[in-house]
């Protein structure tokens, strides 16, 4: 069969999306980069060679035939389980906000479990290709993929980093919608889920202050609440456009970090409403372009792993800007493409690759 081209939708989405979120880091993070570092440009000089190797490394993969991912996927699987262990060792592993998930390497970091996520989504791709007909039956069929999604969960969870953790689970319920799993079970899923959030809350109390500040940010406005509050202080006067590029109040020091998981309160206070439908029609793209391949996809496991990763993005996206807006409690999760993290914007640029490749079939 005679290969097609690449999906230049889907490629010029991206880089556009991935530019622009340089160019945003920066005006997001000169003013406290300047204060804490004696250097505006660090976090944009981090954030653009991340992008460079990672752009590099998306046009070799597109041009990798993804089959070879469905051979190597147990190995890949327990590669992501050994580093998301490692990390978990003092000494090798460094704590960043709390949470002990970065493996420090000079002024950079890299996080395993967003290695994880992508390396999860090819191993149930490959599952789900060999099951296919096994997968009506819970116990032959579903329980394998949740004891292993769950266990990497929990080894996440010891980081602790419940934003990767809730992304990667539903990645991975969506993967076993779509290979036919019964919907009622999803359903039962979903009580033990809550019942689970609630044991999580118990166990950690800030969690708790999170979605009670959620409820009502005013009621501790300078504590669990203040982000919430300052995102929606950068939001609301915006207008339709915005305070211009660069001309943001929020970033000087009233909204924490505002290059990482808020990222899009800067947006839309210095971009506007048209801001936010730029931003939101760029993302539509991407992930009408990925279930687009995923659909047209011939094989099985093609279709799986386009759907799986196509999915995440989604729904990390749809999760960080229901927290920026004020819809759900504060997770931690960061904006795929535009949010400071290097690493982050690695594995998702690879990620694009390998759909990249499957659109060629």
């Amino acid at each position: 069969m005679k290969k097609k081209k690449i999906n230049i939708l889907l490629l010029i989405s991206v880089l556009i999306v991935s530019i622009f979120g340089i160019i945003m880091i920066y005006s997001a993070s000169y003013i406290w980069a300047e204060y804490k570092y004696n250097d505006p440009y660090k976090f944009v000089k981090n954030q653009g060679l991340f992008f460079i190797i990672g752009t590099f490394l998306m046009l070799i993969i597109s041009k990798i035939d993804y089959k070879i991912y469905y051979k190597y996927a147990n190995k890949i699987l327990i590669t992501c389980f050994i580093l998301l262990i490692l990390v978990l060792i003092p000494g090798i592993g460094t704590v960043r906000n709390g949470s002990r998930s970065w493996f420090g390497i000079g002024s950079f970091g890299i996080q395993p479990s967003e290695f994880a996520k992508l390396g999860l989504i090819i191993f149930v791709s490959k599952y789900l290709t060999n099951n296919e007909n096994s997968m009506k039956n819970i116990k032959k069929g579903v329980l394998p993929i949740l004891f292993l999604t769950l266990l990497m969960f929990g080894i996440i969870m010891l980081q602790p980093d419940f934003g990767t953790g809730t992304i990667l689970v539903m990645s991975i319920v969506g993967l076993m919608f779509v290979g036919g799993v019964d919907f009622k079970f999803f359903l039962k899923i979903a009580l033990v889920g809550l019942m689970g959030v609630v044991g999580l809350i118990l166990i950690a109390p800030y969690r708790l202050a999170r979605i009670l500040s959620f409820l009502n940010p005013w009621k501790d406005p300078l504590g669990s609440g203040f982000q919430i509050i300052q995102s929606l202080y950068a939001i609301g006067p915006a207008g339709l456009f915005g305070m211009g590029l660069g001309n943001s109040i929020q970033k000087h020091f009233y909204l924490p970090e505002p290059q990482t998981d808020f990222i899009f309160s800067i947006i839309s206070e210095e971009f506007g409403f048209l801001g936010i439908i730029i931003v939101v029609f760029l993302f539509l793209s991407i992930i009408i372009s990925g279930f687009g391949i995923s659909k047209k996809c011939n094989t099985l496991f093609g279709k799986y792993v386009s759907f799986g990763i196509t999915f995440q993005i989604g729904f990390q996206s749809l999760l960080n800007l229901m927290v920026v807006v004020g819809l759900i409690p504060v997770t931690g999760v960061t904006l795929p493409f535009i949010s400071y993290g290097g690493s982050s914007l690695l594995i998702t640029l690879c990620s694009i690759g390998l759909i990249l490749n499957i659109s060629k079939h």
